[in-house]
């Protein structure tokens, strides 16, 4: 997979892009600031509808152009997806909501038919390397759930589905728990919404189970390289419903061995989990909130048996996500078929000059990448031979002509 053409009108910097792209390596080049990484958060965002820097949609749009009435922010990408061309579109449209304030919608476009986001996402694949993602390992659970879910969500549409839809549900649950807490009633009234959360939770906990299976296999073996063989990474895996009980008389510990569950099926999940449901129903009530399901799932990263969130140093951290990352690559392409495109910001600064070329002997095996960089010398001459290169500045895209 790779793309052809990026048109963007009234994204972040750029009032207006239309430029072919090559589908070697792509080099871009210039000072901070200056869009660079814009350019590759437009990519990332046709993947997954998301944006891995805004808070929210309305932050995407150019801001002179949000001082109109009517503002519309488009992002267009031509691709080639195996044998087949298609043309994918994003609408970012701001207007009046007749009470003197704005609102935003969005709108997506496959091959000019609107579509809904759930069901485009993962018609487009793209792994993205940026400097600050050391925090999916340091940060919260929710980080480590949030890559997750765009992980898969990539490569499983029944997943992005079971997703929102477990989402609204919990909504919905958790409002009514909180009146039940408030005013008391039937209790009862949680029966559908129990049903709904666990058929749709035992999707999401089966396909987390399988990735995280799956990923750790690859990570072991890229991460084994980047180490010379000195370090093992493994990824845990600990449900908040785990559906295989702990023995009696054994207690749990924070950081526990891998535990296998990829044997288990959605009907098994579901029953295990509405069970669950059911025992847990009066202290949920009392809290007026749902305790338990994928929404509070997290995913720990060890290093030699060390947690690396709680103990991890700079160092393992930098080539533990680096792992991760390379393997996420891996992964979708063995899913999908496809090689996802690349888009790196300034991910060289931050390794060593081991890492920093294994990583660009990786980069060169893969279909199509897009780097960013404000020092050409982290490159080698024979690398930078190979790419193409872009300058940007303040929005506006210069090719720079090869030296050859």
């Amino acid at each position: 997979m790779y793309l052809t053409h990026l048109s963007l009108t009234n994204f972040r910097l750029f009032s207006r892009l239309d430029m072919d792209v090559p589908r070697r390596i792509l080099l871009l080049m210039g000072a901070n600031a200056q869009g660079k990484t814009s350019l590759l958060e437009a990519v990332y965002y046709l993947a997954t509808f998301t944006s891995f820097h805004a808070q929210n949609d309305k932050q995407l749009l150019n801001f002179i152009s949000t001082k109109e009435k009517l503002a519309v922010s488009r992002l267009v990408a031509q691709y080639q997806r195996g044998d087949r061309a298609h043309r994918l579109e994003v609408r970012l449209i701001q207007d009046t909501n007749g009470n003197g304030g704005t609102r935003l919608r969005k709108e997506v476009l496959l091959d000019g038919v609107k579509t809904p986001p759930s069901q485009v996402i993962g018609h487009f694949n793209a792994v993205i390397f940026l400097p600050q993602m050391t925090r999916i390992l340091e940060g919260t659970p929710e980080d480590r759930r949030r890559y997750l879910n765009l992980a898969i969500a990539q490569s499983d549409s029944a997943y992005t589905h079971a997703l929102s839809e477990y989402n609204q549900a919990l909504t919905q649950r958790n409002a009514l728990l909180k009146l039940l807490q408030e005013r008391g009633g039937d209790s009862s009234q949680l029966d559908y919404w129990d049903e709904v959360i666990a058929s749709r939770g035992a999707i999401i906990i089966k396909a987390r189970i399988t990735a995280i299976q799956e990923l750790e296999q690859l990570a072991v073996r890229i991460h084994e390289k980047l180490t010379r063989s000195s370090e093992v990474i493994r990824l845990i895996y600990q449900p908040s419903y785990d559906p295989l009980p702990v023995p009696q008389g054994q207690f749990v510990l924070p950081m526990q061995v891998q535990v296998q569950r990829n044997g288990l099926g959605l009907d098994k999940l579901k029953e295990g989990f509405l069970e669950r449901l059911a025992r847990v129903r009066r202290e949920e009530i009392a809290r007026g909130v749902t305790t338990i399901g994928p929404h509070r799932d997290e995913m720990r990263v060890q290093c030699n048996g060390i947690d690396l969130t709680d103990f991890g140093s700079r160092g393992q951290l930098r080539t533990a996500i680096l792992s991760l990352k390379l393997a996420e690559v891996d992964w979708l392409k063995q899913r999908t078929g496809q090689w996802p495109v690349l888009l790196l910001d300034e991910t060289l600064a931050e390794l060593d000059i081991n890492r920093r070329a294994l990583l660009l002997d990786y980069i060169q095996g893969a279909e199509q990448a897009l780097l960013t960089t404000t020092d050409m010398k982290l490159f080698p001459e024979d690398f930078v031979g190979k790419c193409e290169r872009w300058k940007i500045t303040s929005g506006n895209v210069e090719k720079v002509a090869d030296q050859s």
